[in-house]
């Protein structure tokens, strides 16, 4: 029997909610480093836990659609209506910019006097980077090349791939079993970033804040097994591999405290993005764009080299 389902206003709250034990799979944005590079021959090593509010998800996602998804997941035949077409829209959004947790975990090596380089796993994310440092003295906290107070800038590159499958949690679940629909994408980051010492060369941390520029690439499709044209016995088609990116521009402020080898380096990041327009199923399109907010909060623990 074809079912019709009701739309009514959404819940973002309640659904970021349901979020909350799904590991992430979207590329960190959390911005935690500071202008100061890792010195040539040492190690940082450290994690960081975030979450990612973004406006344009929330308004598009709600309980009402949970329960919609998964009643229709339920269904030998679906309908075609204004509810799956929400339904498409919010898992989308949802790919482009997830509501959830995520955590991270990271290496930096200094490779030059200026330059270092590093490894971050985010629980379904590679992310690779490097970042050269053009303003400030290079040093170490047991051999100083500057004062408290000094002042660093450096500019990254930061390339991430995402896993094939999008996570697994009841909602994308529903969507992926009757709308068929996968996704992957890559995502590049430029982070301006300049910072304060505390102490000669942040031996006791530093303040850091800065400009980042993002550009993601995305790959999605719909292939309905079951979902039919309103008042027709035919299957509505299938939507082909399609192709979008978007870019984002952001700011952030980050602290770092702590002494020498351990610090705490709590975190704020803030993008705008304008997603563009993105081809859904029955020759319907979507825009989307809104606000990211991005709290965070880690621990970094300095491996310094052996004294020379």
């Amino acid at each position: 029997m074809t079912r019709f389902f009701p739309l009514r206003a959404s819940s973002g709250v309640l659904l970021a909610a349901g979020m909350l034990a799904a590991a992430s799979c979207t590329a960190p944005r959390a911005i935690v480093s500071t202008g100061k590079v890792t010195p040539k021959g040492e190690f940082k090593v450290g994690g960081n836990l975030a979450f990612n509010i973004p406006t344009s998800t929330i308004s598009k996602t709600g309980s009402t659609l949970v329960e919609a998804a998964k009643e229709a997941a339920s269904k030998d035949t679906v309908q075609f209506n204004g509810t799956i077409a929400n339904l498409q829209v919010a898992a989308l959004a949802y790919a482009l910019d997830p509501i959830r947790p995520s955590t991270d975990f990271y290496v930096r090596y200094g490779a030059l006097d200026r330059l270092d380089v590093g490894y971050k796993y985010a629980f379904g994310s590679h992310v690779f980077d490097a970042m050269y440092q053009f303003l400030g003295p290079v040093g170490t906290p047991e051999r100083p090349g500057g004062q408290a107070g000094a002042t660093y800038g450096s500019i990254g590159f930061q390339y991430a791939t995402q896993r094939a499958k999008l996570p697994s949690i009841p909602f994308l679940d529903n969507v992926s079993s009757f709308l068929g629909f996968r996704a992957t994408r890559h995502d590049f980051i430029v982070p301006l970033v300049f910072s304060t010492s505390f102490g000669p060369e942040e031996e006791i941390g530093a303040l850091s804040y800065g400009l980042v520029y993002s550009y993601s690439s995305l790959r999605y499709g719909f292939q309905p097994d079951n979902v039919y044209l309103g008042g027709t016995n035919s299957k509505i088609p299938a939507l082909p591999t399609s192709k979008q990116g978007f870019s984002a521009f952001g700011t952030f402020i980050n602290a770092k405290f702590g002494y020498r080898y351990a610090y705490v380096i709590p975190a704020v990041s803030v993008y705008y993005q304008n997603y563009g327009q993105y081809q859904l199923l029955n020759n319907q399109r979507t825009s989307l764009k809104g606000l990211t907010i991005i709290p965070s909060v880690g621990l970094q623990f300095r491996v310094p080299t052996a004294r020379r």
